[in-house]
């Protein structure tokens, strides 16, 4: 099933709602559809192999996605916060594309329009779209976070699967609305619109975080549910301090994309008891979502006396009912609960497929992650960081993550990380860049031995630095490689 059969459906069921709210205007269903096809028409016209967007977060998003899967060609969101260097690279690896942009000139476009031009009157595409299910829906950029970036493929029944498996058709109450903070190249941002369309829920758009945009934002549109990452929901329990925001109509906020440190999270359900939390652990390779740590999990852990339980507000939950899950060696050999290794994952929405570098899937249909993890007995996903932030101390594997746990308990940590160092005679060390809290005065030596009570001295960092901030990139990714470069790795 085609991308677009979803805004069909909702057009022909509720074409009257409305879909898109962003500054003054509303666009509705019907409305979107009709966009989508003038759209489709534009790269038909153009003779067009992808449609590009290289904008902020506004209606023509949307149009393009669907309006790309009418017209039969893969839609590439780009990154708009790269150098110009950077996206001229990019773009001159999508050749053959109608490029929308503000700035319209790009390497290798058969041409280029602004999100306003995409949004004119115009001829419309007629007909049904393409019925391909292996046909490519997106191209994405990973977020290059320990590399170049790569160019993942998403296929329709990738994200079909995932759609069909997760959310109820027209299953938003006429007025619900979403409000959309993740930017449109991210898999989240992708994931907000087919969601939003299939369940009928009026996507409010928020092109620029800032919490007390967001806030008011929520409060004007009565917000019913949201997505955040990690560093918008501190942010904003950071600009409320103790007050708590009148959002009456606010019942739904889910997290994800970053580490989360669970006293944030806590403080979150305090602020807004009214609200359902929800963590949402997926990839890009993925198609989104994979894991869900539900309401009932949230509020299971901050009650429980159990430290095990309680434990499992810093999970990202169990797999969804339509992927497994599995914990495995570096050979590939399967791993009990309570022993943490490589996360493996198997389903159809997970593509694990990469322009030059085919499918990555493994001849049973498992997906290498490159996260660390592991699951408890009940099947909650502990992360511990990605396999290649693993820090290797005279032969031993050393996870950042548990480091970083313990650090985070100190009640004047704000914020921690932790990355391998040199080190003369054990090749690795471990490093640790530390924020402290507002007002707050630690040493390095207090942190040194709060990790020496709890692991191993080999865990113990040899470096602590104190910083202002660490470096995250839009969707709160921490930005490792900066880090070790902060601490002359």
């Amino acid at each position: 099933m085609n991308l677009f059969t979803l805004l069909e459906m909702a057009a022909d069921a509720m074409g009257d709602r409305v879909a898109i709210s962003h500054g003054e205007h509303d666009l509705t269903y019907a409305e979107l559809l009709v966009a989508a096809r003038r759209a489709a028409a534009r790269v038909r016209a153009a003779g067009a192999t992808r449609l590009a967007y290289l904008a902020v977060n506004g209606p023509a998003a949307p149009v393009a996605l669907f309006g790309a899967a009418l017209a039969g060609v893969p839609y590439v969101p780009v990154n708009y916060r790269l150098t110009d260097t950077e996206i001229a690279a990019l773009l001159a690896r999508i050749p053959g594309a109608l490029l929308v942009s503000d700035t319209v000139a790009g390497a290798g476009a058969v041409a280029g329009i602004t999100p306003a031009e995409l949004l004119a009157a115009g001829a419309e595409l007629a007909g049904d779209a393409p019925d391909d299910e292996r046909g490519i829906a997106v191209e994405l950029f990973t977020s290059g976070t320990t590399g170049a970036p790569k160019a993942a493929i998403l296929r329709h029944d990738n994200l079909m699967s995932y759609i069909l498996g997760s959310v109820d058709f027209m299953g938003a109450e006429a007025d619900d609305a979403s409000i959309v903070t993740v930017p449109p190249y991210h898999v989240a941002g992708i994931s907000a619109v087919l969601s939003s369309v299939y369940a009928g829920r009026r996507m409010v758009q928020l092109p620029a975080f800032d919490p007390a945009d967001w806030l008011a934002l929520a409060a004007r549109h009565r917000v019913s549910n949201g997505f955040l990452v990690p560093t918008m929901l501190q942010r904003i329990v950071e600009h409320l301090g103790d007050t708590r925001p009148d959002l009456p109509a606010l019942r739904a906020l889910a997290y994800g994309g970053g580490r989360m440190p669970p006293a944030i999270v806590e403080r979150a359900m305090a602020l807004l008891p009214q609200v359902d939390f929800t963590n949402a652990y997926g990839l890009t390779e993925t198609s989104s979502t994979i894991a869900l740590l539900d309401p009932d999990d949230h509020r299971a852990a901050c009650a429980a006396s159990d430290p095990a339980l309680r434990a499992r507000l810093g999970s990202v939950g169990r797999a969804l009912p339509t992927v497994e899950i599995a914990i495995r060696d570096e050979a590939g050999v399967p791993l009990p609960a309570g022993a943490a290794g490589l996360v493996f994952v198997r389903g159809d929405q997970v593509a694990g497929e990469y322009h030059g570098l085919g499918s990555l899937l493994d001849g049973d249909g498992w997906f290498a992650t490159r996260d660390r993890g592991w699951l408890d007995d009940a099947g909650y996903l502990f992360l511990d960081g990605r396999a290649d932030d693993v820090i290797v101390r005279g032969g031993e594997n050393i996870s950042p993550g548990e480091i970083e746990a313990v650090l985070a308990e100190h009640p004047d940590v704000r914020d921690v990380a932790v990355v391998a160092v040199p080190d003369e005679q054990w090749g690795e060390g471990v490093g640790a860049a530390v924020v402290l809290c507002a007002g707050s005065a630690v040493s390095a030596e207090a942190l040194q031995a709060l990790v020496r009570a709890r692991l191993r001295s080999s865990r113990v960092p040899q470096l602590v630095r104190f910083v202002d901030a660490l470096p995250y990139n839009e969707t709160g990714k921490l930005l490792r490689r900066v880090v070790r470069e902060q601490l002359g790795g």
